[in-house]
């Protein structure tokens, strides 16, 4: 097959928009779509490599995994080591044990699975993966392994053209199967290979029932693909459910131009366009580094520009020196194979991220900042999540794998002192939970007790409304802790009500109805109703950079990630002025629990309350008791 230079400008096409996409939302709001085309092309080329070998009877499995290696895996490599040195250097522990996990999983090719399992309720944010983007490598990588195996094991039992028919066939139903799960299971259908394939067997029939078209239909149907392909990006969101039966607009675009075959296109044929498309693959792999950059460290605006120069540069460089390198891949006996460079360079990097991650990051880390390595090896065990592993009473399928729905588990978890009868029940999401160590506290210096029920996105509610993907198992465990607040109240348990959840959550998703519902309810049968204020929120996770501050010594101004709606505190008025249509109802303001810059003083060090951007963490809770104590929120509710 000679070089198409059209497929080539279409590598540059889909790569510029991710690019663009990931530097600035906002320029190219569907940019993700340039990866679905990528897909397509893999697809084409990978299906032509195969179906040739098999019909000249000379096909080698073998031969096509090392090919691919040898054409996948040193760049990545190289990038991947680069960001273990570089993290040695300029990263906390925490982030640099996460990074060596995921250097492990991308070298590996199984990154799209760790970043569908991370992807729970308090997982980092994506900025904050260095490696993210290797996913969809994982995805093309699975494909290569499966897609040989399966051409092969079939063509022994049907004809090439029956062949080719149950590949165009598979991508139908493929493309069915994607719409479904993506519907019902939208995080790991985004991720996962089962509902990626059937974009990649799109390329595999666009090579093997090419259009034979005059020139004139040829530039109607370039000019369609194109249509398609930038209407995906100037239309789609990040808001849409992905890949779903949205992807066909841009897998189609990406097979009408490569059915076009128009390699005198001036679209993909320019000089930018090709060599662009040459370096695309390396420009792919350096450009989310750069971005997760910007972020870490705060960089200004300007530094998204300087990002996407060094993204194209390096793609030059790594493609010159890298790329380029001609490794062997014509192996005579099954032991030569065992000489595949790629296959080592898999293996010292894999055996490198692992040691990082098993030595929780903290491998080098602590030779280089030895002062305040124990002081922040304190803070870090008390900056976590309070949950029911750890004696708390959030029932979290994140932090705890092992926790089964329950309705009698869920919903009886008894703090304070357990020799007492409880006569308050704290009810919520993560948010209520996060609460559990200042009641905790408070009820135990009364002698008295509460029943704390909290799971993952459960605010509190009658209906089966939920604030998190109905998928997740959390939802289940919701059901029947929301069928226990009805029935509470129902029945007056108890004398006092305690309500927490991610209130911009609650009113955003249109679910405030239900929440004061509940309110109405629980006063109406004569319970008092206290409701919790959301903490801060923050723009960026305050903790990594509280962390550099507390290793490296770096000025950071915490504050300054506030997110910009919260100085309105518009969400905690929105329930103050709800508590205020009632008797028994009150609402505790944010300033009788924290104070008002976000920070607290831990033997002489100021730390963010915050968790993770949103969540109070367990020493955060406790720092509020003292401040509780003294407003007159307290009084009432011992009372």
């Amino acid at each position: 097959m000679s070089f198409r230079k059209d497929i080539n400008g279409l590598r540059a096409i889909a790569v510029i928009a991710v690019v663009l996409y990931h530097f600035n939302y906002s320029w190219l709001t569907g940019g993700f779509a340039g990866v679905d085309v990528f897909f397509v092309i893999s697809g084409f080329l990978m299906t032509g490599i195969i179906f040739r070998g098999i019909e000249q009877e000379n096909f080698s499995v073998l031969k096509f995994y090392v090919a691919r290696a040898n054409r996948i895996v040193p760049a990545l490599a190289v990038l991947c080591m680069t960001l273990l040195v570089f993290g040695w250097f300029y990263l906390i522990p925490m982030d640099y044990k996460e990074l060596g996990k995921h250097v492990g999983s991308s070298i590996g090719f199984l990154s799209n699975v760790i970043y569908w399992k991370e992807s729970g309720y308090f997982d980092a944010a994506s900025q904050e993966k260095w490696l993210l983007h290797t996913w969809s490598l994982s995805v093309e990588w699975q494909f290569y392994i499966i897609y040989p195996l399966a051409l092969v094991a079939l063509r022994k039992l049907m004809s090439i053209k029956l062949l080719k028919f149950t590949i165009l066939f598979g991508a139908i139903i493929g493309f069915v199967f994607c719409i479904i799960v993506t519907y019902k299971w939208p995080t790991p259908s985004y991720y996962l290979l089962s509902s990626r394939a059937w974009e990649m067997m799109v390329g595999g029939v666009a090579y093997l029932y090419p259009f034979k078209l005059g020139d004139i239909k040829n530039k109607i149907i370039e000019k369609l693909g194109l249509i398609l392909i930038f209407g995906s990006y100037l239309l789609l969101s990040k808001d849409n459910l992905w890949p779903g039966y949205l992807a066909v607009f841009p897998v189609l675009g990406a097979f009408f131009i490569i059915q076009a075959k128009r390699n005198d296109s001036f679209i993909t044929n320019n000089i930018i366009f090709q060599k662009i498309g040459a370096w695309s693959y390396s420009i792919y792999l350096w450009h989310w580094p750069l971005v997760v950059a910007i972020y870490y460290f705060s960089l200004s605006e300007i530094f998204i520009y300087i990002g996407i120069t060094l993204s194209i540069l390096l793609g030059f460089i790594s493609n010159r020196y890298i790329e380029k390198i001609k490794f062997k891949n014509d192996f005579h006996y099954f032991l030569e194979y065992l000489k595949c460079k790629p296959v080592f360079m898999v293996l010292l990097v894999g055996l490198f991220g692992s040691y990082v991650f098993l030595g929780e990051g903290k491998n080098f880390i602590e030779y280089i900042y030895p002062k305040n390595a124990t002081t922040a090896h304190l803070l870090e065990a008390k900056i976590v999540m309070p949950h029911r592993g750890i004696g708390y009473c959030f029932y979290s399928f994140t932090d705890n794998k092992q926790l089964k729905v329950d309705a009698k588990i869920g919903t009886n978890c008894i703090l304070g002192d357990k020799n007492k009868q409880p006569q308050t029940l704290l009810f919520g999401d993560s948010f209520a939970g996060t609460y559990d160590p200042l009641f905790d506290a408070i009820f135990k210096n009364n002698h008295l007790s509460y029943n704390s029920v909290s799971t993952n996105w459960c605010a509190p509610s009658f209906t089966d409304n939920f604030t998190g993907p109905k998928d997740n198992i959390a939802y289940k465990q919701c059901q029947f802790n929301v069928k226990y607040l009805y029935d509470v109240i129902k029945n007056k348990k108890y004398k006092n009500i305690i309500l927490s959840g991610s209130w911009s959550d609650v009113v955003l998703q249109g679910f405030l109805k239900d929440t004061e519902k509940v309110i109405y309810e629980a006063q109406k049968n004569g319970i008092n109703v206290f409701i919790m204020p959301t903490p801060l929120a923050y723009k960026q996770n305050p903790l990594s950079k509280f962390y550099r501050q507390v290793y490296r010594g770096e000025e950071t101004n915490i504050v300054s990630y506030i997110s910009k709606y919260e100085h309105n505190n518009k969400f905690n008025d929105i329930l103050f002025d709800i508590s205020e249509k009632y008797q028994k109802v009150y609402f505790i303001k944010r300033n009788s629990l924290f104070n008002g810059n976000g920070l607290f003083d831990y033997k002489g060090i100021n730390v963010p309350y915050s968790l993770d951007g949103d969540h109070i963490s367990l020493l955060g809770s406790l720092f509020t008791v003292k401040t509780f104590e003294e407003s007159p929120y307290y009084g009432l509710l011992m009372n």
